[in-house]
């Protein structure tokens, strides 16, 4: 089908305009009688969820038989009762909520298996065996499967959303790790803010040919207002860094509607024109300042995944995060392998390859690039990452990452040194040269 889309890049939707979006859209839908599972992101994303789960709810409610939203979580820590009803602004009658509980094998249904031939056509042959798809049973014991969430550059997939909201969002580990390895092999600095069918967009959209649920998306595109960044913030560090103002009162440029495929290349169209910002040329430093929804290095990593590709080589990227005080508290072997460039694992395959591939890739994407030669077995990244945040020197240095004392980082410095790039609630709009 051809996705509807209300908006544009260079528009800013009314709230009413964006109810009466999802209203037509999902009058025409055949949902009467019907069971609608729907799948929203959780709280490390910018999407205005009250006001499109008020909207889906409205529309939808007294129609179908049995309403659920599901939290596509990945691998991510679970949201409270009181976080989760803050994040959608329920609650709404006739509606059950639900985290997607990765850690519980029960919650899994088995879809069946991408082939060996097919995982070795989209690696060029780097990867092979049998994928299984599993994914969360909720979706399977539905009529239909509803994504609600943002388009923005990924450093997995080129651009998330979609098909994404069920691989990884509410995907089973296996097929989680092998499309995020599938990405590292490739690079994220290769692969993220691609709008076209990158190999790991193809895996995912594999995957979810095996859904049985009819599957549709609202696909939308935020945008920050002015009054949202102010020039100040780069030198006031408790709100640069740690606001979460429009989080979930994010304005939006368009809301896209079809399948899961349409609408995303619709909202992708739309995000590769409003969160790709272009530089003329290479920075020697950037000082990425994390924004409080990012309480882990394991998501507040995206401060250093978006800005990769516009740092000189030997430069720097600073990740200025007070209040994080934990790499990945649902990923241990991150603290045992610490974080490498690609290469680093490629070439000592034997020793990693039974680490969760998903753990590798963060590392991998984290690092960034660089080289390892195994007879000297000296590692040369290409940049370096400093971790100015509530870690302790000793633990950033054992995971191989740089440390800088938070209290020490003058941010109004660092915005008036030309060779430094200082870059507000990082993480969202990716920075390319031209």
């Amino acid at each position: 089908m051809t996705a509807a889309r209300a908006g544009g890049a260079d528009r800013i939707l009314g709230d009413d305009e964006v109810r009466e979006f999802v209203a037509t859209q999902l009058g025409a839908l055949d949902v009467d009688g019907r069971s609608v599972c729907v799948l929203v992101p959780d709280g490390t994303r910018v999407c205005p969820l009250p006001l499109l789960v008020g909207a889906v709810h409205a529309a939808l409610h007294g129609r179908v038989s049995r309403l659920t939203v599901l939290i596509a979580l990945g691998t991510h820590g679970a949201m409270s009762a009181a976080a989760l009803l803050d994040h959608l602004g329920g609650p709404y009658p006739g509606t059950e909520v639900r985290n997607h509980e990765w850690w519980d094998p029960a919650t899994f249904a088995d879809l069946g298996t991408i082939p060996a031939a097919r995982i070795e056509e989209l690696s060029d042959g780097r990867m092979t065996g049998d994928v299984r798809v599993r994914l969360n049973r909720a979706v399977v014991d539905h009529d239909l499967a509803l994504v609600v969430g943002p388009v923005l550059p990924h450093e997995v997939v080129g651009m998330s959303g979609g098909n994404k909201y069920f691989f990884p969002g509410v995907a089973g580990q296996q097929i989680i790790d092998v499309s995020h390895w599938l990405g590292a092999l490739i690079t994220s600095a290769e692969i993220i803010g691609t709008t076209g069918l990158t190999p790991v967009r193809a895996l995912i959209n594999d995957g979810a040919a095996l859904i049985p649920a009819e599957t549709y998306a609202f696909c939308v595109v935020t945008a920050e207002s002015q009054d949202d960044v102010p020039e100040a913030d780069a030198g006031v560090p408790d709100r640069a860094y740690a606001t979460q103002r429009g989080d979930r009162s994010a304005a939006l440029h368009s809301v896209s509607f079809g399948d899961c495929i349409s609408s995303w290349a619709s909202a992708a169209e739309i995000s590769a024109a409003t969160h790709v910002t272009y530089l003329d040329r290479p920075v020697r430093r950037v000082l990425s300042l994390i924004p409080a929804m990012y309480d882990e290095i394991w998501t507040g990593a995206k401060g250093f995944y978006k800005v990769e590709p516009v740092v000189a080589d030997g430069g720097e990227v600073i990740l200025y995060a007070p209040h994080i005080t934990e790499i990945a508290a649902s990923h241990p072997q991150i603290y045992e392998i610490g974080y490498h460039c690609r290469d680093y694992f490629v070439q000592q395959w034997d020793t990693f390859k039974n680490v969760h591939w998903g753990v590798l890739a963060h590392s991998t994407h984290l690092r960034g690039a660089g080289t390892f030669d195994p007879e000297t077995r000296i590692e040369r990244p290409r940049v370096d990452v400093t971790l100015a945040t509530g870690i302790g020197e000793e633990v950033c240095r054992s995971v191989n990452l740089g440390y800088a004392d938070p209290a020490a980082i003058d941010v109004a410095a660092f915005a008036a040194d030309p060779d430094t790039l200082v870059v507000p609630r990082a993480g969202e709009v990716l920075f390319r040269l031209r």
